[in-house]
């Protein structure tokens, strides 16, 4: 089996996930990642074994690795210059700069969703678009969001053959580990109508018709998403047949909140720390049973999303498509899935 080389360009909140999550792969390997200076996260990608890079090619920010103590093999050029391909987890808004970076190195590249569709033209999720990016020079991966739509409506639209959604995100104002950011007793409206998520479904799945609306509240747990879709005419679904399509669809977690005991973001989320999850994380998108509801030809349904991790996966199946060497996104999703789990043990 022929291993891909693959760069981790950002060794943060995404990037250190996405690198446990390639180090799981039987066909593919971590072969460096990057950090802009010497800090904690460092001794974590020297602990897990992956080769140290410096997001520049500044031999004075390169030395000072060493100063701190840390091994750096280099800057940003060095590291693609032994990969097949880079998925880019800096901050947003560096996409311009680093394509040019990407192209000129020759490799293939993959930038998460906190950069635009414009910026490749091209965008990824497992379930809506994996052929049409298959042997692509590069794409971006959805957001956490517009995977988590991606998720419960595709299945749906796969079905019906049509489909009209609003939604409305109720999204956490930060991650865990972010500080600055707000807000903290208040909750804020984006004033942008429609939201940048339900259009964004539309760059991988442009048949499904989506418009969304976001709040911002003071918690870092998980997004939630408010959904109403309206199905066509003759659709011959129930309640029933919907809650089981998506409890034998990938990626989704279907259960009940009342009888479950999991009314709430904060059980969910004790959820994935109690089934042994690294980081607490909860790759699937969670739907809670008891909130979904078809009235006529109108699907009503709540489901809750984690923001840090749901993308993870996406991202491995992503350099599959991108390599040409899995053209079945079910067989990519299935192999992705497994290695994870058998790589924690669970």
């Amino acid at each position: 089996m022929v291993t891909i080389k693959v760069a981790i360009n950002g060794f943060g909140t995404i990037g250190k996930r996405v690198a446990d999550a390639i180090d799981a792969q039987k066909d593919m390997s971590v072969v460096g990642v990057t950090k802009t200076g010497p800090s904690f996260g460092c001794g974590l990608a020297v602990k897990r074994g992956f080769p140290l890079y410096c997001t520049f090619d500044d031999e004075e920010k390169i030395s000072s690795f060493a100063e701190r103590g840390y091994d750096c093999k280099g800057g940003l050029s060095d590291l693609l210059s032994i990969a097949d391909i880079v998925i880019d987890c800096s901050p947003g808004k560096m996409g311009a700069e680093n394509l040019a970076k990407y192209k000129s190195a020759g490799v293939k590249y993959m930038f998460q969703g906190g950069e635009k569709h414009s910026l490749t033209g091209l965008s990824y999720t497992s379930c809506a678009n994996h052929a049409e990016n298959f042997n692509a020079q590069g794409t971006r991966v959805v957001s956490c969001n517009t995977t988590g739509l991606s998720r419960t409506l595709v299945p749906l639209f796969d079905f019906c053959g049509s489909l009209k959604v609003e939604c409305t995100m109720i999204r956490r104002a930060a991650d865990p580990g972010d500080s600055h950011k707000g807000p903290i007793n208040a909750i804020k409206p984006v004033l942008q109508v429609p939201s940048h998520h339900g259009p964004d479904v539309m760059s991988v799945k442009p048949e499904i018709q989506i418009n969304s609306m976001a709040v911002a509240v003071p918690t870092t747990l998980m997004h939630v998403h408010a959904i109403i879709a309206d199905l066509p005419v003759g659709h011959g679904l129930s309640t029933e047949m919907i809650i089981d399509m998506w409890k034998n669809s990938p990626r989704i977690i279907v259960m009940n909140g009342k009888n479950d005991r999991i009314p709430t973001t904060a059980e969910v989320m004790e959820m994935a720390r109690d089934i042994g999850r690294k980081w607490g994380d909860l790759h699937e998108i969670f739907v809670w049973e008891d909130g979904v509801k078809l009235v006529d030809d109108r699907l009503y349904y709540f489901q809750a999303i984690h923001q840090e991790s749901d993308v993870i996966p996406e991202n491995v199946d992503c350099v599959r498509a991108l390599m040409g060497t899995e053209k079945d996104w079910r067989v990519s999703v299935s192999n992705t899935d497994q290695a994870i789990s058998n790589y924690y043990g669970l």
